[in-house]
């Protein structure tokens, strides 16, 4: 564990990513096998199963520390960090150790579903032989907010630094569904065994967001714009012994959406697509619902008839990664689309499966005000991919682009705050909006991003001075702060007071010059929920 905090530190000094490369290299070469392998996995956000509840936590450290648990509660917030707070209340160590990383979190796994006597037992001594640098890693393992400052790319660039082996193998490589207990460190980055990796998707493609104005890219013929669909992107994979979908997130879904089953009996051997997972109209007027329709399927293991009936799936096609088995990721998009149009092109009629259709117009000025209607489609805005570019791994620049619409906005006022966590500890980050529903605030969403840190601290000295109430951690303001809020869609809500909910809200600027009498409605709101294909306007439900 030391190793393993000694490379936490040096990344956390310094935010230069060759020096965090260098960092990680270095730990590769030198860090016990399985060491090596469970760092991975916690980069890739593969993170062992929570043996005990940060409630335990909490009320054992305090008896450790010899505190009362209510003073423990007021300094967790103060610090922003459970795995902190107790890492810097707890005595000295008694005695030292240098347990390897592996050991440490084969024995937490080891102690899911014990005794919560036994898991005490063994938690107190974990931290009676840990510095506190170490007893912080240690909380983080258990909490699960694993966080290093190291994105997945840049891990993998390390890792191929540390091995010689192509930055490109390895990203594909650590793909999947693998965990440090089913594989080793040297069968993950061993040459792939075809059997063994038959339902291994690839490295997601990923766009920049366009910020120059379109006619910079040049001549509109040498570039595809295709919609920017609002559902799922996934890899269907059919191979020798496998027929699979995969999130972008690398999660298996092929289960949740049985509508794709057919396929398996008529695409060709040895084809991988790209594509958007979407809930499809089922009155077949081909357009796709709501990401709020699809969204009512997410995280469900098995899909009632009736949502089946309700909001059937169906993926758009964006792009061919292999053909026949053969990897042609390296073809430029034009061929790959070629050949992805045939395939779709010979399968029968009924299928779940088409191509997502290009957006054509003679110029850029047609192109943008065939986005303008982006919104009709259930879209988000557009994607703009240079025809002779190759599926590149991760987001690189300059190829591929996403153009969407501006978001929607509303005018809202705060009416609760609550300090953020991490660096933002010690400042009111979190606030509760509400609009105006007659004469009274009707709470509808939340957000805590957006403003600067330095709008956050004057913000949070007005909140230190007009504190009305106090729930906890959540202090109660009078309704005095505008702000205009942005955010990608609305949905039907019966959970909320107001009816309804926003996807991805967010602050963009702080309305100082606007009274709350200005600020918009809740009628505002349920007009636009209800000009939204496949929505009426719902009824505000009696409570929250």
């Amino acid at each position: 564990m030391i190793r393993f905090a000694a490379l936490f530190d040096a990344l956390d000094r310094t935010t230069k990513t060759n020096a965090k490369v260098a960092a990680l290299a270095e730990y590769f070469r030198e860090a016990p096998e399985a060491d090596r392998l469970w760092t991975i996995a916690l980069l890739s956000g593969r993170r062992p199963k929570r043996a005990v509840t940060s409630t335990e936590l909490r009320i054992w450290a305090a008896e450790a520390a010899g505190l009362p648990l209510w003073l423990v509660e007021e300094a967790y917030p103060v610090v922003g960090d459970l795995a902190e707070t107790i890492a810097l209340i707890l005595p000295a160590a008694g005695q030292t150790s240098d347990r390897p990383l592996a050991t440490w979190i084969t024995d937490l796994i080891a102690l899911t579903g014990q005794p919560a006597a036994a898991r005490r037992s063994f938690i107190l001594a974990a931290w009676d032989q840990l510095a506190t640098a170490e007893r912080f890693l240690f909380n983080k393992l258990i909490t699960g907010g694993f966080r290093m400052g190291v994105s997945r790319g840049l891990m993998t660039r390390a890792l191929a630094e540390a091995t010689g082996i192509a930055e490109s193998a390895l990203a594909h490589r650590l793909m999947g569904d693998w965990s440090p207990q089913t594989t080793s460190y040297a069968r993950l980055i061993a040459p792939d065994d075809p059997q063994a990796d038959a339902a291994k998707p690839y490295p997601f493609a990923l766009a920049a967001a366009l910020e120059a104005e379109p006619g910079s890219l040049g001549q509109p013929g040498d570039w595809l714009a295709e919609w920017k669909w609002d559902g799922i992107r996934g890899q269907l994979i059919h191979r020798p012994g496998a027929f699979a979908l995969w999130s972008r997130g690398e999660e298996l879904i092929t289960d949740r959406f049985p509508e794709f089953a057919p396929l398996a009996d008529f695409l060709p051997m040895g084809t991988v697509i790209d594509g958007e997972v979407l809930a499809w109209h089922a009155a077949g007027d081909g357009a796709p619902q709501p990401f709020a329709a699809l969204q009512k399927r997410i995280g469900r293991l098995n899909v009632s008839k009736k949502l089946l009936a309700e909001a059937p799936a169906r993926m758009l096609a964006y792009d061919l990664l292999e053909d026949a088995g053969q990897d042609i990721r390296a073809r430029p998009l034009a061929e790959r689309r070629a050949r992805l149009a045939a395939i779709i092109a010979a399968l029968p009629g009924g299928m779940a499966l088409a191509l997502s259709p290009p957006v054509m117009a003679d110029d850029w000025a047609g192109v943008a005000t065939l986005r303008a209607t982006a919104r009709d489609r259930n879209a988000e805005g557009l994607m703009l991919k240079r025809l002779s570019s190759p599926y590149h791994l991760g987001r690189k620049r300059g190829d591929w682009w996403k153009w969407k619409l501006d978001p929607h906005t509303v005018d809202a006022v705060m009416i609760y705050a609550q300090a953020g966590s991490g660096r933002r500890a010690t400042l009111y980050t979190d606030f509760t909006f509400a609009v105006r529903d007659g004469d009274d605030l009707v709470p509808f969403t939340k957000a805590y991003s957006g403003l600067t840190d330095a709008e956050f601290r004057q913000i949070t000295d007005w909140v230190r001075r007009n504190t009305l109430e106090r729930f906890g951690p959540v202090r109660r303001v009078p309704p005095e702060l505008v702000f205009e809020l942005a955010f990608e869609g609305i949905q039907a809500s019966p959970r909320h007071k107001s009816g309804i909910a926003l996807r991805f809200p967010r602050m963009i600027r702080w309305r100082r010059d606007k009274p709350v009498a200005e600020i918009d409605t809740l009628d505002t709101l349920r007009a636009l929920l209800a000009g939204q294909r496949g929505f009426s306007t719902p009824a505000p439900p009696e409570d929250i």
